[in-house]
């Protein structure tokens, strides 16, 4: 079979790839990309020789922590739990073009620290090829890390990250991105813990009225939500219940974002801004 054959392919190059490496230490964010790392890490090189390590980050979802310690409890995984303070960092807080350097640059010092216990071992990220072609300042805080990209550079892209996580039978195979808190905040407002608990809090609830797959926009007073086009029409239906919760969260207004749900909408002011 075609598939069956690309697939082959696919973790041909990956065993070989982590065989080629003593130790990994995986920077974990509970999404797929990096699950998918850590699980072949743990698969090509054994427990003692895969850690994964995740932020407890004001902007990281208590679902998603949660979420990437029972992923790591099923796969007999050694998980770390660090503690970065981007917040406090001038560079993150005031919510530059390049946030996510600065998010980036803390993540990985505080990484190379648990890695100075680990002789030989390896810092790991889950970036992929398709990432390449996006505005990910983050990159560059991972190539002046020495931070390597297995699947990126074994040309594994997105649609692959997935099917090879569901023919692992990964639990999160299918899950939606998830991208931090602070990406749903323009550039250049402030980031603050208010704002992300707001956004969170805000998101939840939407989960809990079926919207899955829903990014809450924070313009100061009003919360933009975004979901997938074909639940616009739900979501614009459940808009009358859903505003006087969103004011009590501190929202005066709630609105639909019409478009639907795109993946770095508010990167778009970056090239209006050229």
């Amino acid at each position: 079979m075609p598939e069956q054959n690309k697939i082959s392919s696919q973790l041909d190059r990956l065993s070989g790839w982590f065989t080629q490496i003593p130790g990994g230490l995986t920077a974990f964010s509970g999404g797929v990309d990096s699950a998918l790392v850590i699980y072949l890490a743990r698969k090509y090189l054994g427990k003692d020789h895969a850690i994964a390590c995740i932020s407890d980050s004001p902007s990281l979802k208590r679902a998603d922590l949660e979420e990437a310690k029972a992923f790591c409890r099923e796969n007999d995984i050694r998980l770390e739990i660090i503690n970065t303070q981007e917040l406090d960092d001038e560079a993150y807080n005031t919510n530059p073009v390049n946030r996510c350097y600065a998010c980036k640059t803390h993540l990985y010092q505080d990484l190379s620290e648990v890695l100075d216990k680990l002789p030989g071992f390896v810092a790991l990220n889950g970036t992929n090829s398709d990432d390449l072609g996006d505005y990910r300042p983050g990159l560059q805080a991972a190539q002046q890390h020495q931070v390597r990209s297995p699947l990126s550079e074994c040309g594994i892209d997105k649609a692959s990250v997935r099917q090879l996580a569901h023919h692992f039978g990964l639990s999160n195979w299918d899950k939606p991105a998830s991208p931090c808190l602070s990406s749903r905040i323009p550039y250049g407002q402030p980031v603050t813990r208010e704002k992300l608990s707001q956004i969170e809090t805000a998101e939840i609830h939407l989960k809990e009225l079926g919207f899955k797959e829903a990014r809450v926009r924070h313009f100061g007073t009003e919360a933009r939500i975004e979901v997938p086009q074909p639940k616009l029409k739900e979501l614009q239906q459940a808009l009358p219940a859903i505003s006087p919760v969103f004011s009590q969260i501190g929202f005066s207004k709630t609105t639909v974002d019409l478009e639907g749900l795109v993946s770095g909408k508010l990167n778009r002011a970056l090239s209006e801004s050229k």
